[in-house]
Order: structure tokens, then C-alpha cells, then sequence
């Protein structure tokens, strides 16, 4: 087992297709330039523990004990979830089958991969993993997926299923098609555990990164995708995604003339959307293409206001970066929450700072970032920024 490993494993946006997803259409999902880092650190202290700063989480467990809940075999047990070492689990931890809080959920994930992982061996190692995330948590911008990404890359790694990657001080390297597929597979299990029946949207794009067409439960990765500038804004208004979800559902069965069009008007835009990524891809991006991308923004924002998941925050986002001529929209659930604001490559950097601050001015974080990073790496403490290293450190 190597002495220590670090990940890190993207956010995720919708770009386009929220809700009308739900009903069968395309949807586009984008891996954001915002990570979670992971630290793996082999100890002799017969400890298993977990540092969660964000979420201010710092526990440990006696090796000794954990061993009585191993599960019977591993490996192959990944791509089917064991209720039983999951009741045994929360039993341990004392979380209810009611409770869902984040909490109490990422340490279950862990805990589950962490055994499922080396049951295989019947040996527990004692490790400590410390975990930062420049992502918000419970915004919908993939931050369970990308924490489960990283644990199932890191423990997989420690335990020799994957092999470690780096050969020298200096690289951050990614992993072959067998590696990728097996950590998503874990990486799913955890958001199992987190969320109970995911799309497994948010753990592919935490593997792959890049941009995603996802239809009817089938996930393609767009091949070559123009790196996007934006502005990512969390609006920080409380929202439930089952009720918003219903909702649309409601006003399909009371308007299926009117709401039936909009989600095949919103599928056609993802669609148009794609083509122009592609097109983008293949020459050399024009003021068109970026006008094109604009419009399908509006478009696509005016449709979910139409589905009844927009909220006055969202609103005053529209109308804040549209006076400084950006185009946003919404994405994820709605009702509040975050949207993204696209950014042409010839916006001046004074635009993009005044409209961050009259942003900040509203109440709401914003952040410039980019989509169509890359998926889950492993680096050299060298290859780290400098922000997740000296939090990682302390732990």
C-alpha cells in the first residue's frame, strides 16, 4: 500500500435538459472546473479515520471493530449494493433509515466502500483520509458524486485494484477505461448510499469529466468539447428537487398540450446545443456559434419558468447579468439554487468582475470557472493547487 495518494474529481452542471430528463428527453450534463480533493494517508495506528472540513466531520473507528463488519466477499459485490453491511453500518454510525442529512451519508458511503474495497483481502489497513471540496454542498453541482469518485478511486488504488499512477514528483495522470468504469461503478454504490435511486449522471461525469448526453438512461460522452467559460452562481435559496419534480409532473397532467411541447421545444435545444459543441470542436469557434449558445440560454431558461421551476432569485440573476449583456439560466432542480452565466471568450475581465461583485451585491456566491474539465486524477502533492494542499495538510 503506498504511503499516501491524492484525487480529485469534478463538479457537474446541467447545461441544458433539466426536468424534460425526467420525461425521456436529452439532457446535457457538464463537468465543472470546481473539484473536491481527497488525501489518503497509510497510518499505524490501527485507526480508520475520516477529516471532512467542510462539512466539519472528523471521526475515527478501531480497525478491531470494523473487521466484524466485513462483508463476506468484495470485488464483484460492487455493482450490487449489500443491504445487510449497510444496516450494519448505520447501526454503527446510529443514522435511522429516515435520515438523510449529509452528514451522516458521507460517512456511510465511505465506510461502505472502505469495507466492501478490501473485504476481498479479510485485512483492514489503517488509513486516514482527509477531504476539502471547493464545491457546495447541497447545491446540486455534484458534490456527493465527486466525493464518492474520489474515495472509490483512492481506496481501489490503496488496496492494489487499480494501480497507483505516478512515476515521478511532478504529474497528475488519469487511468485507463477499466479503471475509470470500475471506479464509477464504486463511486454509484456510494451515491446509492447518498441518494438512494441516482441517474448515475453525477458519478460518470465526476469519472470522465468533459460534457454528457444523457437519454432515456443512457449516458454518451460527447467526443472532443469546447473548454467553456462561466460564471457559476449559487443563489443560495433552499430547494427540494422531488417537489419541483412533481410539480412539472402536475402541470403536465393538468396542461399536456401546453407543457408536452415545451419538453420536446427543451429537447430540440439540447439537440441544437450538441451540434453546435461539435461544430465548435471541429473549426475554429465563431461569434456565431457563441450568439447560437446565448439564444438557446433564454430559450431554455424562459421554457423552465414556463414548467414553473423558476424562483425570483433566478429571476434577478437573469436580469443582473443580462445588464451587462451575459445570458444565464438556471440549472439542476430550480426553485432557487444555482445557475451559470456563459461567458464569451471576448468578455472583458472588468465585465466579468463588476458582474461578480453586483452578484455578491444580491447575496449570492459566484464563482468563474470553466466547463469540460477533466474527470478523476491522481496527483503529486507538487501537482495540487495550493489551497486544497494546505487544508489537506493539516489533517
Amino acid at each position: 500500500m503506498e504511503p499516501e495518494c491524492i484525487m480529485s474529481a469534478p463538479g457537474k452542471a446541467i447545461l441544458h435538459g433539466e426536468h424534460a430528463v425526467v420525461h425521456g428527453k436529452v439532457a446535457l450534463a457538464v463537468s465543472l472546473n470546481l473539484r473536491t480533493y481527497l488525501r489518503l494517508q497509510a497510518t499505524s495506528t490501527s485507526k480508520v479515520c475520516i477529516n471532512l472540513p467542510n462539512i466539519n466531520t472528523f471521526l475515527s473507528w478501531d480497525v478491531t471493530k470494523l473487521k466484524q463488519l466485513l462483508p463476506d466477499s468484495g470485488g464483484e459485490r460492487c455493482f450490487l449494493l449489500d443491504a445487510e453491511l449497510v444496516r450494519r453500518l448505520r447501526d454503527l454510525v446510529g443514522v435511522s433509515n429516515g435520515t438523510l442529512d449529509t452528514r451522516s451519508m458521507a460517512i456511510l458511503a465511505f465506510l461502505y466502500i472502505y469495507l466492501s474495497v478490501f473485504a476481498g483481502s479479510g485485512e483492514l489497513p489503517s488509513l486516514t483520509v482527509s477531504v476539502w471540496s471547493e464545491l457546495p454542498t447541497g447545491a446540486g453541482l455534484g458534490s456527493s458524486a465527486a466525493y464518492s469518485v474520489c474515495l472509490a478511486a483512492a481506496l481501489l488504488s490503496a488496496s492494489g485494484t487499480i494501480p497507483s499512477l505516478l512515476s515521478d514528483q511532478e504529474s497528475t495522470a488519469r487511468w485507463g477505461e477499466v479503471e475509470m468504469e470500475l471506479i464509477n461503478r464504486w463511486a454509484f454504490q456510494g451515491e446509492r448510499i447518498i441518494h438512494g435511486n441516482p441517474s448515475g449522471v453525477d458519478n460518470v461525469v465526476g469519472t470522465w469529466g468533459g460534457i454528457l448526453r444523457y437519454h432515456s438512461g443512457k449516458i454518451t460522452p460527447l467526443n472532443r468539447v469546447p473548454m467553456l467559460r462561466i460564471l457559476l452562481t449559487n443563489t443560495k435559496v433552499p430547494r427540494s428537487t422531488k417537489v419541483l419534480v412533481a410539480g412539472v409532473k402536475d402541470k403536465m397532467n393538468k396542461f399536456p398540450s401546453i407543457i408536452n411541447p415545451v419538453l420536446e421545444s427543451v429537447n430540440a435545444v439540447s439537440c441544437t446545443c450538441e451540434q453546435t459543441l461539435s461544430e465548435m470542436t471541429n473549426d475554429i469557434p465563431t461569434p456565431e456559434h457563441y450568439n447560437i449558445l446565448e439564444e438557446l440560454i433564454d430559450i431554455n431558461q424562459h421554457h423552465l419558468n414556463v414548467m414553473g421551476v423558476g424562483h425570483p432569485a433566478l429571476d434577478t440573476l437573469c436580469r443582473v447579468t443580462l445588464a451587462r449583456g451575459l445570458h444565464s439560466k438556471l440549472t439542476g432542480a430550480g426553485g432557487g439554487g444555482c445557475g451559470i452565466t456563459l461567458l464569451r471568450p471576448e468578455t472583458e475581465c472588468s465585465v466579468i468582475q463588476n458582474t461578480i461583485q453586483d452578484l455578491r451585491d444580491c447575496g449570492y456566491d459566484c464563482w468563474e470557472t470553466s466547463v469540460g474539465a477533466e474527470g478523476v486524477q491522481q496527483h503529486s502533492p507538487l501537482a495540487v493547487k495550493e489551497e486544497a494542499l494546505e487544508v489537506l495538510a493539516r489533517y
